[in-house]
């Protein structure tokens, strides 16, 4: 079961008490104090993991607990600390402040650790007390509470392509063309329900991530369908990639706009990021229909063989889309093409950002 956003109440774990103890010994008639100090209480972390996809494993944990730390003993013995908890989620999730929705941490990268919880300080011994006025101190120190905390868990999948269309236009085909995902596919609309990830290979050596969400349909910023559900996923993608079906009852130019609308009502910002076309199913329409798209488009169509296009129908190479190819996953049409013209931006972006 795919979970990607989950409420949870996480508490540090409480300082043990401060001991009140005086040493008591054959032929040592009055000892001083020798109270030991509490443990301090275990400490919350949240730990990025690659080995987790989902939030599901929190769905019947409500409250996460460190462990308190031990009291002190007498003979100067301090308590043990509490053992820390974690909370283990997948790279991509952010984690707020349930009651004031501030962003606590930002899990990016797999292996990375926050300390999200501070466990309380154990208590004072009564042997810190002890001075030339005061010889017998009979108190020590409890140990000071946990802190707790009401978290939102978000889960945004991190890929560097998303792929944006309507229900049943090929994402899903796609991806499984060329990637290693194995997602549904049907000969219906929204078979995609959950987001699915795939590894692209570019050659020997080279890979990126794509993304697949479920379709989405107009007014989907405003909760139709289920694709706002999950714009989510492609918010940390660097290119997005408009899936046109040629073949669809819906007009090629109309699907673009639309997505292009809902997006940008989802996210400004994701509006603005990169962005190709492919135009789908090429091996069931003519080539009319690609050029009637790009002249609707106001773009001049080009036949460049930079990446090995097959030329039958028409293509182009810009900078805003970065490019337009007519594409067909069943036939493999222009699939190798898309994936190194997909690099080649990817590549780009990973150079800027090492800069």
């Amino acid at each position: 079961m795919f979970v990607d956003n989950v409420k949870i109440k996480a508490t540090s774990g409480k300082g043990g008490a401060g001991c009140a103890s005086f040493h008591r010994e054959k032929f040592i008639i009055k000892g001083g104090p020798d109270g030991g100090n509490g443990g301090k209480g275990g400490d919350v972390y949240i730990l990025a993991d690659k080995n987790s996809h989902t939030l599901s494993h929190f769905t019947g944990t409500r409250h996460i607990k460190a462990k308190n730390g031990n009291p002190g003993k007498g003979r100067n013995c301090y308590g043990k600390g509490g053992e820390d908890a974690y909370i283990i989620v997948p790279p991509g999730t952010q984690i707020f402040d349930e009651e004031t929705g501030e962003l606590l941490a930002d899990m990016n990268e797999d292996g990375q650790k926050i300390k999200l919880l501070e466990g309380g300080k154990g208590g004072l011994g009564n042997v810190h007390f002890k001075s030339a006025t005061n010889q017998r101190p009979s108190y020590a120190q409890p140990g000071l509470p946990g802190v707790t905390k009401e978290l939102r868990l978000e889960l945004k999948l991190i890929a560097d392509v998303g792929l944006v269309g309507f229900p049943n236009v090929g994402k899903s085909t796609l991806i499984s063309t060329i990637s290693n995902a194995e997602p549904e596919i049907a000969n219906y609309e929204f078979t995609t329900i959950t987001p699915k990830l795939g590894v692209v290979k570019v050659g020997d050596y080279e890979s990126f991530v794509m993304a697949d969400i479920p379709g989405i349909i107009e007014n989907a910023s405003e909760g139709k369908g289920l694709g706002i559900e999950f714009l989510r996923h492609i918010e940390r993608t660097q290119i997005l990639l408009y899936m046109i079906d040629l073949a669809n009852y819906r007009d090629p130019v109309t699907q673009f706009k639309t997505l292009q609308k809902e997006v940008k009502k989802y996210s400004e910002v994701l509006s603005k990021r990169k962005f190709a076309i492919a135009l789908t199913k090429a091996d069931v329409t003519i080539a009319e229909m690609a050029d009637e798209f790009f002249e609707k488009m106001n773009i001049k169509p080009t036949n460049s063989s930079k990446y090995g296009l097959n030329t039958d129908l028409a293509n182009y190479f810009g900078e805003n889309p970065e490019f337009i190819i007519p594409i067909s996953s069943v036939t493999h049409y222009n699939i190798e093409p898309l994936k190194w013209a997909l690099f080649d931006i990817v590549k780009e972006n990973r150079n800027a950002n090492s800069n």
